[in-house]
């Protein structure tokens, strides 16, 4: 069954880069999977054993059910959806179309076969139609009642809603708002020791989603946990903008946002200098703002922690698909000058890298059985998204993800400065996780060699949330540690340790140098000049996008 050399099918594989011999050999060897799989379907009704003629990759859970390999022919029908799965992911392998292209490719290849599932079907899904056999149809009655709320949504649940409210059992930890303008609250949180270190921790969430990812229940939160060990922490709260604010820039979200967090906690500690702490596109703004306190020879942060960011953008993973020239060039025209860019397209395509995960498992599950999805603080706090403001998107993306400009000295300026990591003399604390699909480890890694002062990397297990988010009490997963500085990641880490448990206990081990000392616990939160305003976590958390 292979493709004449000669044939117009053949010159037509060619011209858009498909190399026909391989594709021949691609086909014949799914022929031949196929055949051995009937083969062995025929074995098993007979009632003989047969080996699987096809296997999911690992850690693909859609036919983990006894259901599909019980009934031969529901085997079979999985085994086949793999072999063409695997012939079409292959296919796009084997083409000859320069590296960016072919990604794209076969993140549409991905993206169809993950669709095109037989688990996502309810009349090819075994366990669908047994759930519908023994409720006599009322799951699938319940499933089509929880798609019509989710029409009306805008979006798939992913986790039961009601089990949450923020400010109770999210993002409940102690504290007052002191200080707030048109894009920011700061929030400062009620110490848990009796004494704390001298020098305050600043947290600078992403913008992207809400803070609380960093303050979630109390037994996994990371501000609780910091708080515990004696620092004084405070954190910034975005503003979730609507249509009236969408003039914000990335200069306003520096100079407004994380430039005066900064100074309102120096003001309120009393100390010269603070320590300050970004997590994703937060890291990216802490690193912008720590280039332009360099330029201009100020000395306000003693140590800065990176978590899961980049500032060098040379290798972003999938998400660099969605963007290029033209995709920008649209948004800049249609927001750059005013407008938002809304929360809930980021997070669609966000979902979108991790399908199966996100989307399908979902839709099989609320919509075809009819079951409601469990409570997870995580997936209430990833579906709780944040708009942006048009300028500042558009400035975001076409000078990291699209030009990658940040990471060469003086090639774009923040506040009128050239941005030049290599000023930036701060200690750098910089965490990267090692399955995280939005910022891959190795583009994390970079920070350590774009930043002039002594850096230590650690590298985390899990992705890009459960990575950050992994309590150091329950001592689960574990870090890399210890490996030799160097401008291989590889190399980094082929010298680390593996060490059990979280990485939080080696941070702020690492922070305690920098604290300044211990000084007595204060007593009220804020001061004479910026008083409490209302108590955490604040309004502008609360606001949701409808």
């Amino acid at each position: 069954m292979g493709v004449p050399a000669d044939s117009e099918f053949a010159r037509s594989l060619r011209s858009v880069g498909v190399d026909a011999a391989k594709l021949a050999a691609l086909q014949s060897r799914c022929v031949q999977q196929h055949m051995a799989l009937w083969q062995s379907t025929l074995t098993r009704q007979a009632g003989g054993e047969a080996a699987p003629a096809a296997e999911p990759e690992r850690g693909d859970r859609r036919f983990s059910s006894a259901e599909w390999q019980r009934n031969p022919w529901f085997d079979y029908l999985r085994q086949s959806y793999l072999i063409n799965s695997r012939l079409l992911l292959d296919w796009v392998d084997s083409s000859k179309a320069e590296p960016r292209a072919k990604a794209r490719l076969r993140f549409i290849a991905r993206q169809f076969a993950d669709a095109m599932s037989p688990a996502n079907f309810a009349a090819t899904n075994p366990e669908v139609l047994k759930l519908a056999l023994e409720t006599q149809g009322e799951s699938l009655a319940r499933g089509i009642r929880q798609l019509a709320e989710d029409v009306h949504k805008g979006r798939i649940s992913t986790t039961d809603e009601s089990a949450f409210e923020v400010g109770k059992s999210l993002a409940a930890t102690e504290g007052a708002v002191v200080f707030e303008n048109e894009l920011i609250q700061l929030i400062q949180y009620k110490p848990l020791t009796p004494t704390v270190f001298r020098r305050p921790l600043v947290m600078i969430p992403p913008c992207i989603n809400k803070y609380y990812i960093l303050d979630l229940q109390p037994e996994n939160s990371f501000v609780r946990y910091a708080l515990e060990q004696g620092h004084m922490v405070f954190m910034v709260s975005w503003r979730n903008i609507t249509e009236g604010l969408g003039y914000f820039t990335w200069d306003d979200y520096i100079e407004i946002g994380v430039l005066k967090a900064l100074e309102v906690a120096r003001a309120i500690a009393g100390a010269e200098e603070v320590n300050a702490l970004g997590f994703c596109v937060g890291g990216t703004m802490l690193g912008a703002a720590l280039a332009v306190i360099a330029a201009n020879g100020d000395k306000r942060v003693e140590s800065a922690t990176f978590l899961a960011s980049m500032l060098d953008f040379s290798d972003t993973g999938d998400i660099a698909l969605f963007i290029d020239e033209a995709s920008v060039e649209a948004r800049e025209a249609a927001i750059g000058g005013g407008g938002i860019m809304r929360g809930t397209d980021i997070a669609m395509a966000f979902s979108a890298l991790r399908a199966n995960d996100l989307v399908w498992s979902y839709v099989v599950n609320n919509y075809l059985k009819g079951k409601q999805p469990e409570a997870l603080d995580l997936l209430y706090w990833n579906a709780d998204s944040t708009n942006l403001p048009g300028p500042m998107y558009c400035w975001y993306v076409r000078n990291t993800y699209l030009e990658n400009r940040l990471r060469e000295p003086g090639k774009t300026t923040v506040l009128g400065v050239p941005v030049d990591f290599g000023k930036v003399a701060v200690p750098a604390y910089v965490l990267a996780t090692r399955e995280d699909h939005i910022v891959p480890w190795r583009t994390a890694y970079q920070t350590t060699q774009l930043l002039q002062g002594e850096t230590r990397f650690v590298l985390g297990a899990s992705g890009h949330v459960a990575g950050i988010v992994n309590p150091a009490s329950k001592n689960r997963r574990s870090h890399w540690a210890g490996g030799k500085p160097t401008m291989d990641p590889e190399a980094w880490l082929a010298a680390a340790t593996e060490r059990p448990g979280s990485w939080w206990a080696d941070w702020i081990q690492w922070l305690e140098r920098f604290g300044g000392g211990n000084v007595k616990a204060p007593a009220r939160l804020g001061n004479a000049q910026f008083n409490s305003i209302e108590p955490a976590p604040g309004r502008y958390v609360r606001h949701r996008i409808v």
